[in-house]
């Protein structure tokens, strides 16, 4: 059907520029790590794409991976019909948390493409005036490293497989894919985690400012004794995760 042609595309298309997302967030945590003041968050790193592409570049970036999003919706309300009944609920929750994965990188394209700004920082300085706002904070802070240890976990146990097709691959391409896939899930793991304790952190100190992201978290990080060496470790595992999400690009079942 030239209906699912076209879905396939588009959504190859969006696991490429979530690929090259990643691959620029290592370059510009690197950055970081060797004492540049280069933001390091997404929203960074798509503030580059603009800068060297232009807003047509971020465009497709917000539409390739909004596609991705709204499939993972689907499947995540109806979808994996195919499995039992427990593990069809397990498949939908991960489903879930890809929607979120994949819209909040469409999401910050988009905003970026339009010029608009905000940071994560004054949202938290918001919540945390509210009554409960700090219980609130920390809940959300407590809820993103349980997503980074399912993240970490997905990639040690090599669950990321059950969504590849590696049908007339050669086993040097499925092992150094699940390799790239192990490495890659757990530095993004690990990622998550730093900005999910810098929100526990800000809650706690009431300073929005440790809660701004990718970009305070990592400067944090990278002041922390040996923390250069630590975050270029960083780096590199979010750079091989950026090349998994190339190969993924081309093995994803869909």
């Amino acid at each position: 059907m030239p209906e699912l042609r076209v879905f396939r595309l588009l959504a190859r298309i969006g696991l490429t520029c979530y690929a090259a997302v990643h691959l620029i967030v290592a370059w510009l945590a690197a950055q970081v790590a060797l004492g540049d003041h280069e933001r390091a968050d997404k929203a960074g790193a798509l503030q580059l794409v603009a800068a060297e592409g232009g807003a047509w570049l971020l465009w497709l970036v917000a539409g390739g991976t909004g596609v991705l999003a709204l499939w993972q919706l689907s499947e995540a309300l109806t979808g994996h019909r195919q499995a039992s009944p427990r593990r069809r609920w397990v498949r939908r929750s991960v489903s879930g948390i890809e929607v979120v994965l994949y819209g909040l990188v469409a999401y910050s394209a988009a905003k970026t493409a339009t010029g608009a700004s905000g940071k994560a920082g004054s949202v938290v300085a918001a919540v945390l005036g509210w009554p409960w706002g700090a219980a609130a904070v920390i809940g959300a802070g407590v809820l993103v490293i349980g997503v980074a240890g399912w993240l970490a976990y997905r990639g040690a146990r090599k669950k990321f497989l059950r969504d590849l097709d590696f049908g007339g691959a050669s086993p040097t391409v499925r092992l150094s894919a699940t390799r790239l896939g192990q490495v890659g899930w757990c530095a993004v793991g690990v990622l998550y985690a730093t900005v999910g304790a810098m929100l526990v952190l800000a809650a706690v100190r009431y300073d929005p400012a440790k809660a701004g992201g990718l970009d305070p978290a990592l400067k944090t990080l990278a002041v922390q004794p040996y923390g250069p060496a630590l975050l270029l470790a960083l780096a590199l595992g979010i750079a091989v995760f950026g090349v998994f999400a190339l190969l993924e690009a081309r093995f994803r079942r869909l």
